[in-house]
């Protein structure tokens, strides 16, 4: 009971310091940096995104930093790549080693593709011939550590850059999650807890921002000066989640997960998911994410997958996954991971 106490006081100070009402929805679309909360992996995907009590490896390293440390494997590297909405793709790369008791590190970088995208004026608003391509890039380290056979803690740091032609913005954020096993001494139950994107608020600036006109009240030729962006603060959450997995007499095996987020940007959100697993080679998921009833401009709903695990020559650890996303107004989302284990 002693041993439950350290994370039960952790979430108790966490929820005393979080504002949890429907007032972020309120703020909807004024964060920035909101590529940190496009999720990767296809296998939390297609949970719905509640695997924050169960993540664990490079796959965790977007959705509970603790799970690193529990990695089945000492070297590990991952590549995913999505869909996403409006024709952009979302690539992700990332890499973690154990360095035996002195935990576990990974790094990790994320790409939006936009695409070509054509440059209008006022003058010429059809287009003028040229295009261009903004740069949406999150380079993130990440460390954690066993602190006994049930709790794990993690923490996150990312460098944000967004650049679009000629104006850019920089950030850093600061995440940290937490997970306990066999919770309250029931074998199977798991604890998660996050608390992400913690940082410096971004502003854009850069030569695009040069304007040359009259300046209002004064008696000269027209003049260059720089118009001066608003900053904004990053779209900080805090997530709880729990997971439980019963082991069958057979070869397979149920997962279930079950999440709460607070977005200081957006509604409240609750996230189910289940899994069935077949003696470690195949599995199945599906997952449901729903936000508050306020929220009508809430596009994300039902996602299902499947996995594949295999031993390929010297490698530990071969996984394939694949995630279907359902959107409303857009097509649906398709993610497809690789991630090796040696």
């Amino acid at each position: 009971m002693i041993r439950l106490l350290h994370p039960l006081a952790l979430i108790l100070v966490v929820l005393l310091g979080t504002d949890l009402h429907a007032a972020g929805q309120l703020r909807a679309g004024t964060a920035a940096g909101t590529e940190l909360l496009i999720p990767v992996g296809a296998r939390d995907i297609a949970l719905g995104g509640s695997s924050i009590a169960t993540t664990s490896g490079l796959s965790a390293l977007h959705w509970n930093p603790a799970g690193l440390a529990r990695a089945s494997s000492r070297s590990n590297a991952l590549f995913s790549t999505m869909s996403y909405l409006a024709d952009i793709r979302v690539n992700y790369i990332a890499a973690s080693t154990r360095l035996a008791s002195a935990g576990s590190v990974g790094l990790h970088v994320k790409t939006l593709d936009f695409g070509q995208i054509p440059v209008t004026t006022e003058t010429s608003p059809d287009g003028t011939g040229a295009t261009f391509s903004p740069t949406f890039l999150t380079l993130g380290l990440t460390y954690a550590q066993t602190l006994t056979d049930r709790i794990t803690l993690g923490a996150t740091g990312h460098y944000i850059v967004n650049r679009i032609e000629r104006a850019s913005a920089t950030g850093l954020s600061f995440s940290a999650g937490l997970q306990y096993a066999n919770l309250a001494d029931i074998p199977g139950l798991d604890l998660g807890v996050t608390l992400k994107h913690i940082g410096t608020r971004m502003q854009f600036d850069g030569p695009a921002l040069l304007r040359s006109g009259q300046l209002d009240g004064l008696r000269r030729p027209n003049a260059v000066y720089k118009v001066e962006a608003s900053s904004a603060d990053l779209p900080s959450t805090f997530e709880i989640g729990l997971g439980y997995h019963r082991a069958h007499a057979g070869p397979g095996q149920v997962r279930l997960t079950s999440l709460f987020r607070h977005d200081n940007f957006a509604a409240d959100q609750w996230k189910l998911g289940s899994e069935y697993i077949y003696n470690e080679f195949f599995s199945i998921r599906g997952g449901f994410d729903y936000a508050a009833a306020t929220a009508t401009d809430y596009l994300f709903g039902t996602s299902f997958g499947f996995g594949l695990q295999l031993n390929v020559g010297s490698f530990e650890d071969v996984k394939l996954d694949y995630a279907y996303t359902t959107v409303d107004h857009f097509d649906a989302l398709n993610t497809f991971t690789f991630q090796v284990g040696f």
